[in-house]
């Protein structure tokens, strides 16, 4: 593995690293991306019955905001559920926001991970071919012992950033997807949540 990576020359440096901050962000975005952490099941029905018995404090409020993505929604909701309507909502969506952009850090960064390492294999394979027609040019064809140094820098470059940069794609398409389905059953969630305390002032107030 070695000898392959330096035969490859420097540009394998920079592959590595790609590789290297792929896998850390495929990693860290499978386990924050967990469908516990992001959505816990009935969470929303958990909370409309703790509305429903008058169970609502700050302390129990703030639990709710560190617990998940949906919690931190819910919990803005909550914490403005005795103001108007559109103040409700403006609160849920700023929220919603910040909860969203949390979901898709690291993202770009892979994706460009992805872009770059093909390319870096490309400018591998270029500068191994220079050095084949520099030797060709020198030496001639006869010894292809002088040739095969830059043929093996193509390819293995060529090989290295196609083999970072295609399951770095595949991750980010996965996660993309992943947090965009979050994003659509959590605003879900919040409308459910609204229209309940909507509908519970209507009833207070009558």
């Amino acid at each position: 593995m070695v000898e392959i990576v330096k035969s490859g020359g420097w540009l394998m440096l920079p592959i590595i690293l790609c590789a290297i901050i792929a896998m850390g962000i495929i990693l860290e975005r499978s386990w924050a991306l967990q469908q516990k952490r992001v959505i816990p099941e009935d969470l929303t029905s958990k909370v409309w019955g703790w509305v429903k018995k008058n169970q609502l404090e700050h302390k129990q409020i703030q639990t709710l905001h560190q617990s998940s993505a949906l919690g931190q929604i819910l919990a803005a909701g909550l914490m403005n559920r005795d103001r108007d309507r559109a103040v409700l909502k403006d609160s849920i969506e700023d929220t919603g926001r910040h909860v969203v952009h949390e979901l898709e850090r690291y993202l770009e960064t892979l994706g460009t991970v992805a872009a770059v390492t093909p390319l870096l294999g490309l400018l591998g394979t270029v500068i191994g071919m220079v050095k084949v027609f520099t030797a060709i040019t020198a030496h001639g064809v006869g010894n292809p012992t002088i040739l095969a140094g830059g043929i093996a820098e193509a390819l293995i470059t060529t090989a290295a950033g196609l083999t970072v940069a295609i399951p770095a794609l595949i991750g980010y398409r996965y996660y993309r997807t992943r947090i965009d389905t979050f994003v659509v059953d959590m605003e879900k969630e919040a409308i459910k949540l609204v229209e309940a305390l909507h509908r519970r002032s209507e009833k207070i107030n009558k």
